[in-house]
C-alpha cells in the first residue's frame, strides 16, 4: 500500500466553517476512509477513478466514505461492501440512506471491479448554518480540491478516469488537461438510465 500520510493530513486539517463541514476532523471517519482506500487498492483488475461533486449530509458526511451511506452496508450485498463493513465504524444513530449511493452500488453488483470513488470537493458544503442540507460546491471550493485529487491520482495511477456529473468532470479536466476524462451522467433527477449507459461504456473498455 503506497504512503498517503500527507494526503490524509492535508484532508483532515481543513477547518469547518459556517458553510462547509469537514468529516475528517473526526478520527473515526478518517480511519473509515483509510480502510476504504486500502481495500480499493488491494483489488485486482483495472483501476478506475470515479469523481463526483461533494459529500451530502445523509452520505459521506456521516461515514467518511465517498458514495456511501450508513444503510448502504445493509441494503446492498456487494462483496466489496461485505469486506469493508467489519473494518469500519458507523454510528448507529446516523444510519441513513442516500439515494445516489444506493443507485451506484446496485449497479456495481453487476461488475467485478469497483472504482475508487472521490469527490471534487471532499467535504460537505451546505447553506450557512444549515447542516442538514446540501449545496453545490463553489468554483473556489472545486479549485481547493484539485491538490487532493492530484495527490490521490498520483498514487493510485488509474487506468481510466471518469467524472460523475458535470462538476466532477470539470474538476478532473482542470486537474488533468492531458488525460482522457469520461463524463457519466449523474443518476439523480431522471438521469439513472443515462448513468447506467455511461457506466456500461466505462466498464466495457477493452484497453482498461
Amino acid at each position: 500500500m503506497p504512503n498517503l500520510d500527507s494526503f490524509y493530513t492535508k484532508l483532515s486539517k481543513r477547518k469547518n466553517t459556517l458553510t462547509v463541514f469537514n468529516p475528517y476532523r473526526d478520527e473515526t471517519k478518517l480511519e473509515n476512509l483509510k480502510r476504504y482506500i486500502e481495500l480499493a487498492f488491494e483489488q485486482s483488475g483495472p483501476r478506475i477513478l470515479l469523481v463526483g461533486e461533494a459529500y451530502g449530509f445523509k452520505g459521506g458526511r456521516l461515514t467518511g466514505i465517498p458514495f456511501s451511506s450508513g444503510k448502504l452496508f445493509d441494503e446492498v450485498d456487494h462483496p466489496f461492501l461485505l469486506q469493508l463493513k467489519p473494518k469500519i465504524e458507523l454510528n448507529p444513530d446516523t444510519l441513513t440512506a442516500e439515494n445516489t449511493a444506493s443507485i451506484v452500488w446496485r449497479y456495481l453488483c453487476s461488475q467485478e471491479t469497483v472504482p475508487l470513488f472521490w469527490n471534487s470537493f471532499p467535504y460537505h458544503p451546505h447553506p450557512s448554518r444549515i447542516q442538514k442540507k446540501n449545496r453545490a460546491p463553489l468554483k473556489a471550493e472545486i479549485e481547493e480540491g484539485l491538490e487532493l485529487l492530484q495527490m490521490l491520482m498520483n498514487v493510485y495511477q488509474p487506468d481510466a478516469i471518469a467524472g460523475l456529473g458535470r462538476k466532477g468532470t470539470d474538476c478532473l479536466q482542470k486537474a488533468f488537461p492531458d488525460q482522457d476524462i469520461r463524463y457519466i451522467r449523474h443518476p439523480s433527477y431522471g438521469g439513472k438510465s443515462d448513468f447506467i449507459t455511461g457506466m456500461n461504456q466505462l466498464f466495457n473498455i477493452d484497453s482498461v
